[in-house]
């Protein structure tokens, strides 16, 4: 004989796997859609706001020769770069090229583009990823911890803490952290991937990531808690949970099976929300801790006027932050059965 346990009243109906698979793939596909002319719009938003900036390219290519070189070689020099042309042309003539892989030459590095992205690229991705799966790990420990003892002291010693790490620029994070870890106490490199005159190796970035990495999550970490937190309390008082209760099921049953689903969908949102955070991060944290990154050189190809460097770099970052919204929205779709469809 099979028994079917009817759901509790106030509980949403679950939409079956078909139903549910099919809801995922039309969220990515229109998510897929939308990236198209995001992209469009914020390179030429990109490229018009650099045409009404009061400085010259030309500055940041000639450096200290721009004061001494003529007006006919600056005028030779904008018609080969192309900072001569109307700003809607010099992105046509980017995106036409973007198009075909060849992403510009970045003047700040003297090297092509894509050539700075891979060299640069993959050490953004360890120290953010590091620091987020860290972040990630922490927040549930500390949130479900919190949350199970809901106005206690470890609660309240987590919500304050929280509260005050929040409100602490990345940059402080970062400097006290080198003046006492790395200077004060010598616990941890200052900066650098390696050692001076070191070969990259599994131990030297190892040592040199510790830090970095460990602030840029400290930074990211208060809204995690908090929002794990808050999700916690909610589900755990929620009509379905109490009726779980009030059935006799077991309390890690409950924990696991009614209120960690309903939790953990918005918790994964909310990751996903914090990623131009973790961005933003991320530049302070490499430029801080001299860390070879992409972020930092995002902060290089603004302060130098490096535009071809710059326009790559917001476009990656925009579409970066777009696939990790919807990996975190298809995560809450596949942890939450409720969730069927992109709403």
């Amino acid at each position: 004989m099979t028994i079917t346990t009817a759901a509790p009243a106030g509980t949403p109906p679950v939409p079956g796997r078909g139903r549910r698979g099919r809801g995922i793939a039309r969220m990515c596909l229109r998510r897929a859609l939308f990236a198209v002319p995001l992209l469009v719009v914020v390179s030429l938003a990109l490229f018009a706001l650099a045409a009404r900036s009061p400085f010259d390219p030309l500055a940041g290519y000639l450096g200290d020769r721009y004061t001494t070189v003529s007006t006919a070689d600056r005028q030779r020099l904008a018609d080969e770069l192309g900072t001569g042309q109307s700003w809607w042309r010099q992105w046509a003539s980017w995106a036409g090229h973007a198009m075909t892989g060849d992403l510009g030459y970045s003047r700040a590095y003297a090297q092509p583009v894509t050539t700075v992205m891979a060299e640069r690229g993959p050490w953004t991705l360890l120290l953010s990823g590091v620091a987020l799966a860290c972040a990630v790990l922490a927040a549930a420990t500390l949130g479900l911890w919190a949350a199970r003892r809901a106005g206690g002291l470890v609660d309240r010693a987590v919500t304050v803490s929280a509260t005050l790490v929040q409100s602490v620029p990345p940059f402080v994070l970062s400097l006290a952290s080198v003046s006492v870890l790395a200077v004060g106490f010598r616990l941890f490199p200052v900066a650098g991937l390696t050692d001076p005159g070191a070969d990259p190796s599994l131990r030297q970035v190892s040592r040199h990531l510790v830090l970095p990495a460990a602030v840029l999550a400290l930074s990211l970490l208060p809204w995690l808690v908090l929002s794990l937190r808050q999700s916690l309390r909610a589900a755990a008082e929620s009509d379905a949970v109490l009726g779980a209760r009030a059935r006799g099921i077991p309390e890690s049953v409950v924990l696991r099976k009614h209120i960690l689903p309903v939790a953990l969908g918005p918790f994964t949102t909310v990751v996903g929300l914090r990623l131009p955070e973790l961005l933003v991060g991320a530049a302070v944290v490499e430029e801080v801790f001299s860390w070879p990154g992409l972020a930092g050189s995002l902060v290089t190809a603004a302060r130098e006027l490096d535009f071809a460097l710059l326009a790559a770099l917001t476009v990656a970052t925009t579409l970066l932050v777009l696939a990790g919204s919807l990996l975190a929205d298809v995560a809450h779709a596949l942890i939450d059965p409720r969730v069927g469809r992109d709403g």
